[in-house]
């Protein structure tokens, strides 16, 4: 006890504590290194979901469990282990394997919340974003903005299953959250292999002369993989040519963005795409804000707060707020990741610590 805390047993402080519960009171003096931490203390914890776990969990759900009004969705949410059971991956970010059986249709709804999904393998579904079919394929990263009706049909006789990412915790917790039924099927069953806002809008450096404006969310419906691998394979490709076009040696990346601001596709979530050489790593580092990371193609580790994780194809990898972390690859290493780095750096929160020399 210091001089300038009060003495737990006087009776009158007891009688004051009491009376503060009583009015549904506060003071700050007892609990400030819970309120104002010396640095951030997450409540969720690092943590890998396994790929080989997951798909057969997603498969038994989709022999048992039907897609229609009510459930809407067969979703599996990823829960934190340390976020005491919801459904949430941080507390920001929620993330879950879906899936669609043989010929089913998942109907049409729209909510406030902003959602992605991200294919790591499997194609013959398309989702449809404000009437306009958009194919989803193998390494494709594909946007539903807040309040754009969508749903998914699923073409093929064979299962497919993707991962979505939304902002549900923070919509939740700033209790921003609307929604909305729409039409019991799609309201457009066709099946072409560029969307309409491909068509317009995914030309790369050209941007369309109509609607000029800046637009909260992109406009690009999917961003596709063959020109997220290009654009990483010419990365590495120039740094074999002695050019400076790696965030890291042996490491590129890309930042999925919105060609109508230049910033991040969608207000409150931040999506990128990494490849690292087989033996290259990253340097330790910490951020202010949590990413969740699924290992596209190949095998590497992360080291997630001192202890390291083997993953592989499919695995999903959640880094909390401020925990230090790096990744080694084993072979060629494709990860995508997503994060609430808009959030975080539009209210100034932003922080990064990379340590040196590592």
């Amino acid at each position: 006890m210091t001089a300038t805390e009060p003495h737990v047993d006087d009776p009158a402080l007891k009688r004051l504590y009491t009376d503060f519960e009583a009015e549904h009171l506060n003071p700050l003096w007892t609990q400030l290194g819970d309120l104002m931490p010396m640095t951030p203390t997450s409540r969720a914890v690092p943590f890998v979901w396994k790929w080989s776990t997951l798909y057969p969990l997603a498969q038994r759900a989709g022999d048992l469990v039907p897609v229609g009004r009510g459930g809407e969705r067969r979703a599996i949410a990823l829960a934190n282990p340390g976020l005491g059971g919801v459904p949430y991956v941080t507390p920001t970010l929620w993330a879950a394997i879906q899936y669609l059986g043989p010929k089913e249709v998942a109907p049409e709804h729209r909510h406030a919340q902003n959602a992605f999904r991200f294919v790591v393998e499997g194609e013959g579904v398309w989702t449809v974003v404000n009437g306009d079919p958009v194919a989803m394929r193998r390494g494709d990263f594909l946007l539903t903005p807040g309040w754009h009706f969508h749903g998914h049909h699923n073409e093929t006789d064979q299962p497919m299953a993707w991962i979505d990412g939304l902002d549900i915790p923070f919509v939740h917790y700033t209790d921003t959250g609307f929604f909305e039924f729409g039409s019991e099927n799609v309201t457009d069953d066709s099946t072409p292999d560029v969307s309409r806002s491909e068509r317009l809008w995914a030309h790369p450096g050209l941007r369309p002369l109509v609607g000029l404006d800046a637009k909260t969310s992109s406009p690009i419906a999917a961003y596709r993989w063959e020109h997220t691998d290009a654009a990483l394979r010419e990365q590495l490709a120039l740094e074999d040519e002695g050019y400076a076009a790696t965030t890291e040696p042996g490491h590129a990346a890309v930042r999925y963005t919105n060609p109508t601001t230049g910033g991040d596709v969608m207000p409150t979530i931040r999506a990128e795409f990494h490849r690292l050489r087989a033996g290259a790593h990253t340097r330790p580092r910490r951020d202010v804000g949590s990413t969740v990371y699924q290992v596209f193609e190949g095998s590497g580790r992360f080291v997630l707060g001192g202890q390291t994780r083997t993953v592989g194809k499919g695995d999903m990898i959640v880094v909390p707020s401020w925990t230090e972390w790096s990744i080694e690859a084993d072979t060629e290493f494709d990860l995508f990741a997503f994060s609430d780095a808009p959030i975080v750096e539009r209210l100034h929160f932003h922080r990064t610590y990379i340590s040196e020399g590592a």
